[in-house]
């Protein structure tokens, strides 16, 4: 059932691209997925983290259903388009002043009954880069972002320190949840497209205004 909604809902703001005359570039950021970590194994971790939380975006992969690696790890480009005044948020756990108006963008807790990986401290680690790497790149193009938790406790390679965002979610910690997201609002009066591109080695994100 929360498929079928998510899915409904992810439809209000993915839209067709022959509607648009012309793109006018924003923002760009990107990080290399070969060195999430420091440690080779813990990147390794961190980047499967990453292209899952992807998959499930994309909906290529969805909750209950066992996850191929060979296909979640596989180079995509991909896009998404954000209507004016639409708010989008990187997890379905969002703040009271969001409940009736956020979209999430994933309908997960990053756990290990979803496929998470576990670097042997936490499931789901690397989830937060790619969250401050969107929450970079939406700044950068002039959207109202809200992050309430940095993610100054530990750096990410690639992401200037202030750009951190850290993300948690639980079914039964809601509050802690939604302060640990990414809120992302489309003030212009045209809509923002999102396009992530994976190579294999690089991940980036880049955001433009639809014309």
């Amino acid at each position: 059932m929360w498929d079928l909604l998510f899915g409904a809902m992810l439809s209000v703001f993915v839209a067709g691209k022959s509607q648009f005359s012309g793109v006018q570039p924003l923002a760009s950021h990107a990080f290399s997925m070969g060195y999430r970590y420091q440690d080779p194994w813990v990147s390794e971790v961190f980047a499967d983290n990453i292209l899952l939380t992807l998959a499930y975006m994309r909906q290529t992969v969805r909750k209950g259903e066992p996850v191929d690696w060979s296909t979640v790890r596989e180079p995509f480009h991909w896009s998404l388009d954000i209507e004016p005044g639409s708010v989008v948020t990187y997890h379905a756990n969002v703040l009271p002043k969001y409940e009736r108006i956020a979209i999430p963008l994933t309908n997960v807790y990053f756990n290990g009954s979803e496929g998470f990986r576990s670097d042997g401290y936490l499931v789901g680690d690397g989830t937060c880069q790619l969250a401050s790497l969107l929450s970079w790149v939406a700044r950068d193009a002039g959207l109202t972002v809200e992050a309430p938790v940095n993610h100054d406790f530990a750096a990410i390679p690639e992401v200037p320190k202030e750009q951190g965002v850290s993300i948690y979610s639980h079914p039964t910690n809601k509050a802690r949840s939604a302060t640990q997201n990414l809120y992302i609002q489309n003030d212009f009066s045209r809509v923002v497209r999102f396009a992530f591109h994976y190579d294999g080695e690089t991940l980036r994100i880049s955001a433009s205004k639809l014309l």
